[in-house]
């Protein structure tokens, strides 16, 4: 049993003690805390929601829609729904935020409430941080009884969203309709059952060239449903016996798309966003973004269109956030995530289907001879156990009450490194509990095996410590030497596509001496105490 209280949301596991999973009691009270959060931030009360096909679906949407109206907040609730389509309806109804309860790829024993602002895009950090303050105070805002929030509710988003998605001009339907394509479709018993072939039909497919598989949305997977290869041997097997052109799979609340060759094989997660990429830098030329999760391909393909690539840290916010600052015209993450600017800030299945098909029609190539095309790289994502009982919401707690009391103002974060010596690999800057968690399915090969093929198998969680120095414009940290209390010598690292809490030595870093008033400077043993000129990087040798 499990609660992770994150920034993004709460997520856990259902049944159990309150406080220790995702019990009603928590629903509620997170619920509250975002609406109350929601109105003090935007003076609106209006909220969508929408949910998954999870079998504790209609409970927590109950709760949900209940005690936000309890708040005085306006629901319009979308039922069985997509992340992607709450996210578009949530800018069409011009609401204050959005709730979706999904727990995504999790197994059926888990529900989560993820969070939205006005964009329609998950909350910052900053942001989900005051909600969670606002959670464990209780300082929540009921409505009077002549002030109740109203409930709606509305089935039209999903053609609203395949409208918008068709009113594209990267979508070319009448290409797609031209192909006669074959497609097998895997909806793991949730809402991708309706919206997937629903937006097939509506790009040109044929009915009865659409199959589905487990296409009942009863939240009783048929597999473990996040789309991984091992999962996917049933839809592989199915494209080959079919004579498929494609096979098509999406997680729980479509917002991850795997496709499979129409030999059966992999096409590859990973690959779902270089392909997609490919084709939408060949109509425009821009920059590119996605998270360190995932393959390098993506670099290659943005340089080879004349733009240029950028990484961002783990987490959709994370991959959002520097889109914009780039003006990215795709991004997306390496687990099958596509994020279009064009139609909203978040990962879409739905838009990736539709640009894949286009993409797929236009070059006159199979699905496997289309990733035939592009470079191989591999990347291990293994499984990380973390330790039973292990609360990294509590140790974030605790760094933002000493932030608080001390007046700084950044982003707090800790660092995740192998118990086994890094030589600066196996190293991971988490600003967010739940990003850890994430380990557990998107666990990056640095983070695997470290130097000389060592596996990581414990890890250790330290406070991570800002970095300010800059040289040139780049972030700098110096490396420092100390004989007994003395600062004896030392170099600056430097990185200049790295943050001021990110680790530095990885490659493109470069190194710059240390430069000391005094050459060797060599501490004068015949000095009183307290009498030697202060040196600032005996600080960094007490922080290290």
């Amino acid at each position: 049993m499990a609660l992770i209280k994150s920034i993004s949301g709460i997520r856990g596991t259902i049944g159990g003690k309150p406080g220790e999973t995702l019990s009603p009691l928590d629903i509620v009270k997170f619920t509250a805390a975002f609406g109350t959060w929601l109105f003090e931030k935007t003076g609106q009360n209006k909220v969508i929601i929408g949910r998954d096909g999870r079998i504790s679906g209609p409970m927590v949407n109950s709760l949900v829609s209940n005690t936000l109206i309890g708040l005085g907040i306006d629901v319009v609730d979308l039922g069985l729904s997509t992340t992607p389509t709450v996210e578009v309806a949530v800018v069409m109804e011009q609401a204050a935020g959005g709730i979706i309860i999904t727990a995504s790829h999790n197994p059926k024993e888990w529900n989560a409430l993820k969070l939205l602002n006005s964009k329609g895009e998950f909350i910052s950090g900053e942001d989900g941080a005051e909600v969670l303050s606002k959670a464990e105070s209780g300082q929540f805002r009921f409505a009077g009884v002549d002030k109740l929030g109203t409930y709606r509710e509305d089935d039209s988003y999903m053609q609203k969203h395949i409208d918008a998605i068709l009113a594209l001009d990267l979508v070319d339907v009448e290409q797609i309709k031209k192909a006669k394509l074959k497609i097998v479709v895997d909806a793991v018993n949730s809402t991708g059952a309706t919206f997937v072939p629903e937006l097939l039909k509506a790009l040109g497919v044929a009915a009865k060239d659409i199959t589905v598989l487990n296409g009942e949305v009863n939240g009783k997977f048929a597999h473990n449903p996040e789309p991984l290869p091992q999962n996917l041997s049933q839809l592989s097997n199915e494209v080959n016996k079919t004579g498929a052109h494609l096979g098509i799979a999406v997680d729980p609340d479509v917002d991850r798309l795997v496709l499979v060759c129409e030999d059966g094989s992999m096409f590859g997660e990973e690959y779902t966003l270089v392909a997609v990429a490919d084709y939408v830098l060949s109509k425009r030329k821009g920059n590119t973004v996605s998270n360190m999760s995932s393959s390098r391909a993506l670099k290659d393909v943005t340089i080879k269109h004349g733009g240029e690539y950028f990484p961002s840290a783990v987490g959709e916010v994370n991959v959002v956030k520097k889109m914009k600052e780039v003006n990215a015209v795709i991004g997306g993450e390496g687990n099958g995530g596509i994020i279009l600017p064009d139609l909203h800030y978040g990962r879409d299945a739905l838009v990736g289907i539709a640009l894949f098909l286009t993409h797929l029609t236009t070059c006159g190539k199979t699905v496997k001879q289309l990733r035939g095309s592009y470079p191989d790289y591999f990347i291990i994502k293994n499984k990380m156990e973390l330790e039973q009982g292990l609360d990294l919401s509590k140790i974030f707690d605790k760094i933002r009450k000493k932030y608080k009391e001390y007046g700084i103002k950044e982003t707090p974060f800790v660092i995740v490194k192998a118990d086994a010596g890094t030589y600066g690999m196996g190293i991971m800057t988490v600003r967010d509990a739940s990003e850890v968690v994430d380990l557990n399915r998107k666990q990056r090969n640095k983070m695997s095996i470290i130097k000389e093929g060592v596996e990581v198998s414990d890890v250790i969680i330290q406070e991570g410590v800002h970095t300010f120095e800059h040289i040139n414009d780049a972030v700098a940290e110096p490396v420092v030497y100390m004989m007994d209390r003395y600062v004896v010598g030392g170099f600056y690292r430097v990185h200049a596509e790295r943050g001021i809490d990110e680790n530095l030595n990885s490659p493109g870093a470069h190194f710059v001496p240390l430069a000391f008033e005094q050459q060797h400077a060599l501490p004068d043993l015949a000095a009183k105490p307290g009498t030697a000129a202060p040196n600032r990087f005996y600080m960094y040798g007490v922080v290290a």
